[in-house]
C-alpha cells in the first residue's frame, strides 16, 4: 500500500507540474500575437545600383556624373536604401559600386562587402553616422540623428548641415490577429511607461502587452525617444513576453521593405499611416528625412546632389521609392 501510495503522489505531483505548465505557459503562448515582431533585415541585394531586377526608382535626372568626377560617397539607414541607392542608379556613372571580391555577397547584412572606394556603402544608422562624422562618407540619408550623436559630432568638433528631404510615417504594429486595430496616442505613451500592461484596457483581449524596444542609436529609437519624450520604460516586465507585442519602425521599412506579411499598422487617433494621410498632415506622427553632411565639406557635387534631391526631379525619385515628398515644405 505504501508503493501504491507513493506512485499516486509522484502521478498526482507530476500532473500538477504539467497543469501548472499549460496554465503558466502553453495557454498564456497560444495564439500570443507576437510573430510578426521577430527582427527582420533588410536585403540590401534588392535595392544594388545598375542590377537588372533591382527594386529601384528609376525615374531619371538631369544631373549626370560622370566617371571622372568626384563622386559623393553615399551611406544610410536600413530604412531609406531604396532611396539613396536609386540616387546612385538615377545620376551616378555605372561601375561607381563596387565589391571586395567582386560581386555583391549574400551575407552582406551590415554593407561588409562593399569596397572602400565604392560610391555607395550600407553600414546602417549608428556606424553610417560616425562615417559622415569622420567624412569618410559624404551624405548621410537618415531621420534626424538623436541627442547623443548631434553631442558627438560636437564633441569631435564637426558641424553638420541636416537637411530635410521627404517625409515618412512612424508606426506602431502589432500582429495581424491581433483584435485592436487603433490606439491614441495617449494610450500608446502608457503603454511604453508601464502604466497600461493589459490589452483588453485599450479594447483587446485579456492579455499581457510585450512593449518592444529599439537598439538605442538606431533610427526608430531616436524617433521614438522624441514621442516619448524622455520617459519610457527601462526594460519590459518579465512576464510579457508570454503577452501579445506592439513595436514600432518606419511605415514603408515595414511594409515595403522587409513586407513583414504578419503584422498590422495601427491607426493612431483614429488615423491611419498611408501616403495620402502623410502628405496631408492628418497622420499625428509624421516625421521628416534627412540628408546629412559636415559643413566644411566643400565638394561641389555634394551640394549639386542636395540641390537634385529638393527638386521636382529628385521629390518625384523619392515618391517613386516608396516615400513620401516635402510637397508644401519643398525648399
Amino acid at each position: 500500500m505504501k508503493k501504491i501510495s507513493v506512485i499516486v503522489l509522484l502521478i498526482l505531483f507530476f500532473a500538477g507540474i504539467n497543469i501548472f505548465l499549460y496554465v503558466a505557459v502553453t495557454q498564456r503562448l497560444k495564439n500570443n500575437f507576437s510573430g510578426a515582431s521577430q527582427l527582420k533585415m533588410v536585403d540590401v541585394g534588392k535595392y544594388l545600383p545598375f542590377e537588372e531586377g533591382s527594386d529601384l526608382a528609376r525615374t531619371g535626372s538631369s544631373l549626370k556624373f560622370s566617371s571622372s568626377d568626384d563622386l559623393p560617397v553615399l551611406d544610410g539607414a536600413a530604412a531609406l536604401v531604396p532611396v539613396y541607392a536609386s540616387v546612385i542608379d538615377n545620376c551616378y556613372p555605372e561601375g561607381c559600386v563596387k565589391y571586395e571580391g567582386g560581386k555583391f555577397s549574400d551575407d552582406n547584412y551590415y554593407g561588409e562587402n562593399f569596397a572602400t572606394d565604392s560610391a555607395m556603402r550600407y553600414q546602417n544608422t549608428i556606424r553610417g553616422f560616425n562615417a559622415v562624422v569622420d567624412g569618410s562618407v559624404d551624405l548621410f540619408f537618415t531621420a534626424h540623428p538623436s541627442a547623443d550623436q548631434m553631442k558627438q559630432a560636437e564633441e569631435a568638433g564637426v558641424e553638420l548641415d541636416i537637411v530635410p528631404i521627404g517625409k515618412e510615417a512612424f508606426v506602431f504594429f502589432v500582429n495581424k490577429n491581433n483584435p485592436v486595430d487603433d490606439l491614441s496616442v495617449d494610450e500608446i505613451r502608457k503603454i511604453y511607461r508601464g502604466q497600461i500592461t493589459n490589452w483588453k484596457d485599450v479594447g483587446g483581449v485579456d492579455k499581457t502587452i510585450n512593449p518592444l524596444t529599439r537598439i538605442k542609436g538606431s533610427g526608430s529609437q531616436t524617433m521614438m525617444d522624441k514621442f516619448m519624450e524622455d520617459d519610457m520604460i527601462g526594460s519590459r516586465p518579465p512576464l510579457s513576453i508570454f503577452g501579445a507585442s506592439i513595436g514600432y519602425s518606419f511605415r514603408y521599412y515595414l511594409v515595403g521593405m522587409v513586407k513583414a506579411a504578419g503584422a498590422k499598422m495601427l491607426s493612431v487617433n483614429g488615423i491611419y499611416p498611408d501616403a495620402d494621410n502623410i502628405k496631408n498632415g492628418s497622420y499625428p506622427l509624421t516625421a521628416n528625412f534627412y540628408v546629412v553632411r559636415r559643413k566644411d565639406n566643400d565638394d561641389p557635387n555634394v551640394e549639386k546632389l542636395i540641390e537634385w534631391l529638393k527638386s521636382d526631379e529628385g521629390q518625384r525619385m523619392i515618391e517613386a521609392s516608396g516615400y513620401v515628398g516635402l510637397g508644401n515644405e519643398q525648399q
